[in-house]
């Protein structure tokens, strides 16, 4: 769903680590993962003995110098935590102390902020440079700010299904309503994927789940020397988040998860796809609202209307002939999916549209094409993506059930139905067994007070998720951006939300019952939003990103 290995020691560690948690807050787990949850106890035990040397980052993370990374092990199966261990990379930023607003105060450190940007398949590796941001120096002055690569991302035992130099596929086509033909044709390919992914990482596939990425964050926990976790996952990180609240509610200090992943076992993840592909055509209408409002700037139609048939012009013009050798209907999709996510894309995908019309494509060519030098990054994150989502949970195997459901919601939802659909395909083939989703529930006072960030017109993670969340996590607190649908608002244009955001991490506090702020004001035709989307694009990563 869109959008795209952390630490064994004596048993009797394994009864002081279970013995810590105070009665009644005992993890949620099936009898059959009790192995797991005391292999989880043995790897955090040793980590925490072990901690994380910090060190200079390798220089392809270009990070400054205040940045510090090192490494974590934790057992590939959590069943046999003593057998084969990978390690996961992690970066760190110490506490500034320095009051933004005060150059006389010292702010007092209060632990590390541990942050997953979602996927699954995205790195938080360069997480803590987002300090220097004004939104953010009152939290980098309490925490440490710590990101990592989760298991399978970039160098923590990555993860891939087919040649790096195969990957890209430019140009494709992108069809709404797709021909028999083609869907048998696409049926192969995820057929031919599923197949690469078994042969290129072998038995180690099966243990690339949400549940894994979980009990991975709490090794972590302990390697950072944190009794307590305080956390922040977007997208799909506050799925695993909320899965980590549920097994280890105990070790939780604080937890913030934005933008959130509907967490019903029985719509993870399928349901939830066909979910947010409806909720992608509401934002894409929204889009083509906001272009048709600035008909003077762009001339793609002063209507919705007018500016969809000035997109299926574009469709037909790159059917015909790819821009710049590269870009068919399958990136210009690409592009403005993209927009779907954050509306400060609007502007630059509007002008290349336009410009495009008028004979120049160079502005769609540089924001479509793709970039063979970030192949394997993306190759890579697509990997874990599909390996994470199609071990989590049963899938329709038979595509016919595939075929009814998309067509169906196609009538209604073309945007993003079917391209949503072909790349979770390869689920339907999937070569290893599927687990069952977890019950995703805690009680009142089980768990911590925690804060939901929810845009309302969300796309990617669509707002019946955060109520959803909200229900399911005792003593969670939803703050809803209203009339607004930016894919991760904490930290982001919107002062309201930011405020709820630092209430909660330096103090603790939250309101009593769900609160709402007013959306931030739309992007301007000429609004420069580089630096914020340069960030964005390298905190969020490319592929499969929900």
């Amino acid at each position: 769903m869109r959008a795209p290995a952390l630490y064994s020691a004596a048993g009797s560690l394994i009864l002081t680590t279970l013995a810590a948690a105070p009665a009644g807050s005992a993890p949620r787990v099936p009898d059959s993962a009790s192995a797991e949850l005391r292999g989880t106890a043995v790897a955090a035990a040793r980590a925490r003995a072990e901690g994380i040397d910090f060190g200079r980052c390798a220089a392809d993370l270009e990070a400054p110098d205040t940045f510090r990374c090192g490494t974590v092990s934790v057992p590939l199966d959590y069943a046999h935590p003593d057998g084969k261990q990978i390690r996961l990379t992690v970066s760190r930023v110490p506490a500034t102390h320095k009051d933004p607003h005060n150059s006389k105060r010292k702010v007092p450190r209060q632990g590390v902020l541990v942050y997953n940007p979602g996927g699954p398949g995205a790195s938080g590796m360069i997480f803590p440079m987002i300090g220097v941001l004004p939104e953010w120096k009152r939290i980098a002055a309490a925490y440490d700010l710590v990101g990592y690569a989760p298991r399978g991302v970039d160098r923590s035992a990555p993860l891939s299904c087919v040649d790096p130099k195969h990957f890209f596929k430019a140009p494709s086509q992108s069809p709404t309503h797709p021909s028999e033909s083609y869907k048998k044709a696409r049926i192969k390919e995820a057929k031919a994927y599923a197949k690469g992914c078994l042969k290129r990482s072998g038995s180690r596939l099966r243990h690339y789940t949400s549940l894994n990425n979980a009990r991975d964050l709490d090794v972590l926990r302990a390697a950072l020397g944190e009794d307590r976790l305080t956390f922040m996952g977007a997208s799909y990180g506050t799925y695993f988040g909320a899965l980590y609240a549920t097994l280890f509610p105990s070790h939780v200090r604080r937890m913030v998860l934005d933008s959130a992943v509907n967490p019903d076992p029985e719509r993870i993840w399928y349901r939830d796809n066909l979910e947010q592909s409806a909720a992608f055509e509401g934002r894409w209408a929204d889009f083509r609202d906001w272009i048709a409002k600035h008909d003077d700037v762009y001339g793609l139609g002063d209507t919705a209307a007018k500016v969809q048939a000035s997109y299926d012009k574009a469709v037909r013009r790159l059917t015909k002939k790819a821009a710049g050798g590269k870009v068919g209907p399958g990136q210009l999709q690409g592009a403005f999916l993209s927009a779907g996510y954050y509306d400060d894309y609007w502007p630059s995908r509007a002008e290349a549209l336009s410009k495009f019309l008028r004979g120049d494509a160079k502005p769609l060519v540089r924001l479509a094409a793709p970039v063979t030098e970030t192949a394997a990054e993306a190759e890579n994150g697509n990997a874990v993506y599909t390996a994470v989502e199609c071990n989590d949970a049963p899938w329709p195997r038979d595509f016919a059930t595939w075929d009814r459901d998309n067509t169906r919601l196609a009538r209604v939802a073309p945007f993003e139905t079917w391209d949503n659909a072909f790349m979770n395909l390869p689920c339907a083939y999937w070569p290893v067994p599927r687990q069952k989703a977890l019950d995703v529930r805690t009680g009142p006072g089980e768990l911590p007070p925690t804060l939901i960030l929810q845009a309302e017109r969300d796309a990617a993670t669509p707002y019946t998720g955060a109520l959803e969340m909200n229900r399911r996590l005792a003593d969670s607190v939803l703050v809803t951006e209203r009339d607004a649908g930016t894919h991760g608002i904490g930290g982001g244009p919107n002062k309201c939300v930011n405020g709820y955001l630092e209430a909660y991490l330096l103090e603790g506090r939250l309101p009593a019952r769900r609160a709402s702020c007013a959306g931030h004001p739309e992007p301007r035709p000429a609004a420069d939003h580089a630096r914020r989307k340069n960030l964005r694009d390298s905190l969020k990563g490319k592929a499969g990103q929900r």
